[in-house]
């Protein structure tokens, strides 16, 4: 039996399955349609969600997260008749800029998903909630987009950085 693979740091086989899943995802994506694939269709493609939130009308949205080495989460709302009704990429700009001052974690968590890092700064009073996005089709077009906390866990600022972990020397 081959034991390579058990000699890898335990983030680096994580980060290799993210990648895994995510390169799965366009292939996953293209075998369902809204309105006709079920629940049972996007678990079997999918696999169990990362949450399960309560959406509009009886309907239940499923998060997706290919955080942290991914740059998509994914929001899968299934309505109360068992079928897909929507597919999204919630990483997005648009969605960046719906996230205000004053919003509590729980808004902007089910908003944009589980975050890539959490980090709290206790002199400063603050926690900061990072994800990694594509802002083009190009490797050097990640970013951070960051949302910045009260101790009470509502919204301060936000802003979008490229992506500290692109080794910049190629």
């Amino acid at each position: 039996m081959n034991t390579t693979w058990r000699k890898l740091p335990r983030w680096l086989l994580a980060g290799l399955l993210a990648l895994l899943v995510a390169a799965c995802d366009p292939q996953n994506i293209s075998e369902l349609e809204e309105g006709l694939s079920t629940e049972a269709d996007v678990r079997e493609r999918f696999g169990a969600p990362e949450a399960v939130w309560d959406g509009p009308n009886g309907a239940q949205i499923y998060e997706y997260n290919r955080q942290p080495a991914g740059h998509t989460n994914y929001m899968i709302t299934i309505g109360p008749d068992g079928k897909m009704a929507a597919l999204r990429q919630v990483l997005t700009p648009r969605n960046f800029a719906q996230v205000q001052p004053g919003m509590m974690m729980e808004e902007v968590r089910r908003m944009l998903g589980k975050p890539m890092k959490i980090t709290t700064y206790a002199l400063k009073q603050e926690t900061h909630y990072d994800w990694r996005y594509q802002d083009g089709p190009n490797e050097s077009d990640s970013k951070v987009f960051t949302v910045i906390f009260t101790p009470d866990l509502r919204v301060v600022s936000t802003l979008s950085v490229t992506d500290p972990d692109l080794d910049r020397s190629r």
